[in-house]
């Protein structure tokens, strides 16, 4: 189980993500991001060393607050290949210089991604250590599929993970409730602080074959 550190980091997450939502084709505030956390939940890497998490923030820069989804990997070492990737890297209290991936393209991150849609690993609480999160529900789960390899592509709603031999999987950037694609045969839901109900019945991921 991951060991959540009562700690500091500098600069902090929402810090990095302010700079990094702009460069995604699914960002639909201002230039520069006004965020702030409405939730989230992780997942554990089996073999201890990657941190994963489901982030959810709220921007209220644009003309409306839009809230998006935003799964995030944090490892000590460099991901091989994975400078595309790289949110940007912090200095943490207790384990020293962290780097920030975006989880989508993190072969960790989506393996568990898959395991979860396959109702084979346990979503965990975002703030605390070994605390189930009984919030996060899967519907309708697909097969289970190892992950060995996989392709992503960001479009302009989402980020579609096509694993080899196993479902397409489909990371959910903006919680819009009505944005939703044909064919979803599996769906992660929970509520999210300071957001409207709408939102809260959101689906992050989703997966057909």
């Amino acid at each position: 189980m991951a060991v959540i550190h009562r700690t500091t980091m500098s600069p902090t997450k929402l810090d990095l993500l302010t700079e990094w939502l702009p460069s995604r084709p699914w960002y639909r505030g201002a230039q520069r991001p006004r965020l702030a956390k409405a939730g989230g939940f992780r997942l554990d890497d089996p073999a201890g060393e990657v941190g994963i998490e489901f982030m959810v923030v709220t921007d209220d820069s644009g003309a409306r607050p839009v809230t998006y989804h935003l799964p995030l990997t944090y490892r000590g070492a460099e991901l091989p290949g994975g400078a595309h990737a790289l949110v940007g890297t912090s200095e943490h209290g207790v384990l020293g210089l962290r780097r920030i991936y975006d989880g989508s393209h993190d072969p960790v991150a989506v393996a568990q991604i898959a395991a979860l849609l396959s109702g084979n690993t346990q979503p965990q609480a975002q703030s605390a250590s070994d605390t189930p999160d009984p919030s996060v529900v899967v519907t309708n789960p697909v097969s289970a599929s190892d992950v060995a390899e996989f392709a992503v592509a960001d479009g302009i709603d989402d980020t579609e993970i096509d694993v080899v031999g196993g479902p397409l999987l489909r990371v959910h950037r903006r919680l819009d409730p009505e944005a939703l694609p044909p064919g979803v045969t599996v769906t992660v839901t929970a509520p999210w602080r300071g957001t409207d109900d709408r939102v809260t019945r959101s689906v992050l991921l989703s997966a057909h074959h």
